[in-house]
């Protein structure tokens, strides 16, 4: 049929439901490359046409093109738009993780058709038409789980390990010790530093180093566009981890969570942060056996009541991997991939101020050329020194950017010398 429509098209190039029909046939065929041009050249033909841009848009998105399939969606919907356009729209705000616009997507998805029901959304984003929700025990299952990670798998930074051990771990597997002198276990730590330098895997090693419950907790499972809702979320999430003790309850980019009230005028996000607070402190219920860990990129915008004793009064600083750790993650990360005479501590040295997160992107950069190269005859090609050097050569750490950032926080707005780390690692006298 596809061969008929393309004849048919020679003799009617500019016949536009003819062309929507043949980029519909390349998309069930999954050429979207194909697809994708036949309807540009609709759109170009009549710029109006809703339903090749709706096409387009479902082209995109299968092509990983989110952003551009965003766009399109965003200039035709409109108040009467249908359910279909707005359920890309949300997915595409999802995997852009743009979560409060997904939210208000999904509500608006939810207002046209309150039977609709979409188990992604739902996951992601908590919101219901009629009915609110809670944190079941069915739901728990999933959203708790024993940690089976340890420190053996973060490379390096021992100095970091040294200190949780100290101030988690220890407390956590000498409890008689601690109930002697009559002192609580658990409490909060903060970890901040630069972005893909591992807190969320200390976090994950922590609690598999003291065989705890772990809840990892995203930010868009806790806010919710509706007052109240938000609070509440909050509340369940600390009595899940009160009910499932000893528990490491690790939330992520808590300075969105817990921003400084000063910044704030909004009273919505007030009443969320005074919840927070009110659960570290844990005045209506027991948070003995519960250690709250959170993780920040920027905690200069965390509310300073955050900081006092019994919440999170332990601050660490996560920084970039140093030498050894660098050779460690290269090794933890090129096991078990074919490898010939690899030399770690050439690696290590090649990549200063390079965040785990950047090692990896690393070595995937390497393996795609690898592969390219073994596409010819199908044998994989070792991976060898040369190899991740040059990949190392496209790359640039992610970290500078940060630490300019962290450098005027540091001279400027550290009275109470909370970032005295990071001016000893750039060798900054204070």
């Amino acid at each position: 049929m596809l061969e008929s429509l393309l004849e048919a098209l020679k003799f009617s190039p500019n016949n536009i439901p003819l062309k929507l029909q043949v980029a519909k046939l390349y998309m069930d065929q999954g050429d979207f490359e194909n697809a994708e041009k036949h309807l540009v050249e609709v759109i170009d033909l009549d710029p109006k046409n809703e339903t090749a841009k709706y096409e387009l848009a479902q082209c995109f998105y299968r092509q990983d093109k989110i952003p551009a399939a965003t766009v399109l969606l965003e200039e035709i919907i409109t108040s009467n738009a249908p359910i279909e356009q707005l359920e890309l729209l949300c997915y595409c705000q999802l995997n852009q993780k743009d979560f409060n616009d997904a939210t208000e997507t999904y509500q608006k998805i939810l207002e046209k058709d309150p039977s609709y029901s979409n188990e992604d959304f739902d996951r992601y984003l908590r919101v219901s038409g009629t009915a609110e929700k809670d944190v079941t025990d069915e739901d728990a299952l999933g959203f708790m789980k024993k940690s089976e990670s340890s420190f053996q798998e973060v490379g390096g930074m021992d100095h970091v390990k040294k200190e949780i051990s100290l101030k988690i771990i220890q407390p956590l597997q000498h409890p008689e010790l601690y109930k002697a002198y009559g002192k609580k276990i658990g409490g909060g730590v903060l970890l901040y530093g630069p972005p893909g330098c591992g807190k969320t895997h200390l976090a994950r090693a922590t609690a598999g180093e003291i065989n705890a419950n772990f809840i990892n907790v995203g930010i868009n499972e806790i806010l919710d566009m509706w007052i109240g809702s938000s609070e509440r979320n909050l509340h369940e999430i600390f009595e899940l981890a009160r009910k499932n003790t000893p528990c490491v309850l690790f939330i992520d980019e808590i300075d969105a969570l817990g921003a400084n009230r000063n910044d704030m005028n909004k009273t919505a996000g007030r009443t969320v942060i005074n919840q927070f607070l009110a659960e570290l402190d844990g005045i209506e219920s027991d948070n003995d056996g519960i250690l709250v860990l959170g993780a920040t990129n920027a905690p200069w915008y965390l509310d300073p009541a955050f900081r006092r004793p019994g919440r999170f009064d332990r601050v660490i600083f996560v920084s970039p991997p140093d030498e050894e750790a660098r050779e460690a993650i290269f090794k933890i990360h090129l096991k078990n991939k074919p490898i010939e005479g690899v030399d770690y501590m050439a690696l290590a040295k090649a990549s200063k101020e390079f965040s785990g997160a950047d090692i990896m992107a690393t070595i995937d950069q390497t393996i795609e050329m690898k592969l390219e190269a073994s596409f010819a005859d199908g044998i994989p090609k070792p991976i060898v020194t040369k190899d991740v050097l040059k990949a190392l050569k496209k790359m640039k750490p992610t970290t500078k950017e940060w630490f300019r950032s962290a450098k005027n926080y540091a001279l400027y707005a550290n009275d109470a010398g909370l970032y005295d780390e990071i001016l000893d690692y750039l060798n900054i006298k204070k």
